[in-house]
């Protein structure tokens, strides 16, 4: 599929036990479904042309018979199906049973992957009927066609660029060494798993556990397909439990106790970036495998996946709860350490009424309570001028007051007026030097105060502004520690919303909500009326899109059209496509052209899997060309 997607399903189809004509017809009523929707790959349950509860039938020789013969004929109904199918049955080989996987496509029989490890306990005999597979691939005849037999067997899209398929039966998996393993290393993406797990109470989780971290352990894509309905029910019962994940994340679960199929999206740019990233992820060539070819049709699908357009910020109100809380800790106990090490008593942070300022204030509190300083050792300077508001000016003001620390006001306005004296700048000019002499004024004068107390000053700007390089080179770029530096600006709002939820005082809560309201700003532009006329976001795009491609450029390396076309999903309702172009051109422009300013930040505590540190996760030249993904981005046709 186009961008690396793969259609997968995992189905439970209705059975009936030792009717293999039957059991042959459903699934090929499903196949045809799932061609229909464009399924490339398509996962039956363990031994379901028989049915995985037939006993000591499995020893009679007419039901053996039947399933190859139903198995051929489900064989010809796949010619002209675009979709790789794996089919579970029972066959003979050089006079022994095996339990097995037959992968089927267009016609022909790709190969037979046998089960490796035979359950033997609790309810599971099929040691009384199985033998053991073997790893080695040997060449076999098995409905009128000559293929491969065999675990170390691995299919191979020669024009999808990895898409390689792997895969193991039921309690494979739960084996100590599950085969799963040897086909990831062996380059295996996305991994099938036929199954007829019983249901008891509390399975169902441990389940989803198991091949939820399968797939992340791996980095790989994992198709289970669970035996349901029709099963005989003499001792247990069946549920239809399938699941398609993707290193970690549940893409679909089907509902149990129901027959039908499940859809899901695997990402293999996605997985294949995740493996480059991983040194540790380590491909072994040794392991001799036998890879079988096939092809499939290439087209751009409709994505069914959920994409979710603040990948930084957790959907679910507990998990945002609980992440708050941990980067909380994680920025105070960075800044504890800084602290503790270079003996500093006191800090010093500027405060502006903004977002940013007031995380960084929240932050040092945090730290200097867990140092056991008093909070009147950190300096909070406002430092008002040309474009400060009476809102942001108050709310700052009030802020400092509410969290116990000392409040220091310093007017810059005859000091940045003096220097536009000295060098000849116009006051009624505002232009970039208008607003880079306020800022640097500002670090200066905290610079100096850190100096005065023998303290550090703490710096407040975000990641989202590290990216864009909306900060002023030696100003508010510039701090001796900063906290926020791997904090998006997504984030930063949720942690300020989380700190307002959890405090005890009223009026530390209202005037963290009335900044929450607060449009972002530097403020650096005379107000109009007394409101804010500067709007960073009006400049230089929504922050909620710029961090949803930092995030996939970032975290996966996808290209420019990648993202485009995953922001026209997450955003479809909030903004059109040819705003999400222009601002995604923005980004990269800007991205690149602005490396300078992270090639010397201050040091500062990663809290994520994406974070901008020269000396950690991004060692990028400043004078790396755009070009080629400038090129990407105008090619694209709306």
């Amino acid at each position: 599929m186009k961008d690396g997607f793969i259609r997968v399903a995992a189905a439970t189809p209705e059975i009936q036990v030792a009717d293999c004509g039957f059991n042959r017809k459903k699934i090929e009523e499903m196949m045809r479904e799932a061609c229909r929707q464009h399924v490339r790959m398509m996962v039956f349950p363990e031994l379901c042309m028989t049915g995985y509860t037939c006993g000591d039938l499995f020893l009679q020789e007419l039901l053996l018979r039947e399933c190859v013969r139903e198995l051929g004929a489900l064989v010809e109904a796949s010619r002209g199906m675009d979709m790789l199918t794996v089919i579970g049955m029972p066959l003979d080989v050089r006079g022994k049973l095996y339990n097995t996987a037959v992968v089927l496509k267009d016609g022909q029989i790709l190969g037979v992957i046998p089960k490796t490890f035979i359950p033997n306990y609790a309810e599971f005999y099929e040691a009384r009927y199985f033998e053991r597979g073997f790893a080695e691939p040997v060449r076999i005849k098995l409905a009128g066609q000559e293929t491969w037999f065999g675990t170390h067997l691995l299919f191979e899209c020669e024009n999808i660029p990895g898409f390689v398929v792997g895969g193991e039966i039921c309690e494979d998996l739960w084996a100590p060494n599950p085969p799963s393993i040897s086909h990831a290393l062996a380059g295996a993406t996305v991994l099938f798993n036929v199954s007829a797990s019983n249901e008891v109470t509390g399975k169902d989780i441990y389940r989803k556990a198991l091949i939820g971290g399968q797939s992340a352990r791996l980095i790989c894509g994992y198709v289970y397909a669970g035996a349901g309905e029709g099963e005989s029910t003499t001792d247990v019962v069946f549920p239809g439990h399938s699941l398609i994940c993707e290193n970690g994340i549940c893409l679909a679960e089907s509902k149990r106790f129901e027959t039908g199929f499940i859809c899901g999206e695997v990402d293999l740019g996605r997985l294949n970036s995740e493996r480059r990233r991983m040194t540790t992820f380590i491909q072994n060539d040794e392991i001799d495998y036998i890879r079988v070819p096939f092809c499939t049709g290439i087209e751009t699908l409709t994505l069914q996946r959920f994409v979710d357009p603040k990948p930084f910020v957790p959907s679910n109100d507990t998990d945002r709860k609980k992440r708050c809380e941990e980067i909380l800790s994680i920025q105070a106990m960075g800044l504890k350490k800084r602290l503790a090490h270079t003996h500093c008593q006191h800090a010093v942070v500027g405060i502006s009424g903004g977002l940013d300022s007031t995380l960084a204030l929240l932050v040092t509190v945090r730290a200097f309570d867990a140092l056991g300083l008093h909070r009147g050792q950190i300096k909070a300077v406002t430092m008002p001028c040309f474009g400060t508001t009476d809102r942001t000016y108050n709310n700052a003001c009030q802020l400092v007051r509410e969290l116990g620390a000392e409040l220091l006001e310093v007017n810059i306005r005859e000091a940045v007026s003096l220097h536009f004296r000295d060098i000849g700048q116009n006051p009624e000019t505002h232009d970039v030097t208008y607003e880079n002499s306020q800022a640097r004024e500002r670090t200066q004068v905290l610079m100096d105060l850190a100096n005065q107390c023998g303290g550090m000053v703490i710096g407040t700007g975000d990641m989202s502004e590290l990216a864009l390089g909306w900060a002023t080179y030696n100003g508010d770029h510039m701090s001796m520690y900063g906290v926020n530096a791997s904090v998006p600006k997504t984030l930063v709002r949720h942690l300020v919303q989380y700190y307002a939820d959890t405090c005890s005082a009223g009026v530390l809560r209202d005037v963290l909500l009335d900044i929450l309201d607060t449009p972002v700003s530097p403020e650096l532009i005379p107000p109009k009326e007394g409101e804010i006329s500067q709007k960073t976001e009006d400049l230089v795009g929504p922050y909620e899109l710029h961090d949803f491609y930092l995030y996939y450029m970032m975290r996966f390396g996808y290209a420019p059209a990648k993202i485009y076309r995953l922001a026209c999903i997450a955003f479809k309702e909030v903004y059109v496509p040819e705003e999400i172009l222009k601002w995604l051109k923005n980004f990269y422009h800007r991205f690149f052209v602005q490396q300078f300013k992270r090639s010397c930040v201050p040091d500062g505590p990663k809290v994520g899997s994406v974070a901008l540190s020269p000396r950690g996760d991004w060692r990028m030249p400043s004078d790396a060309s755009v070009r080629l993904w400038k090129k990407e981005l105008e090619e694209l046709s709306i």
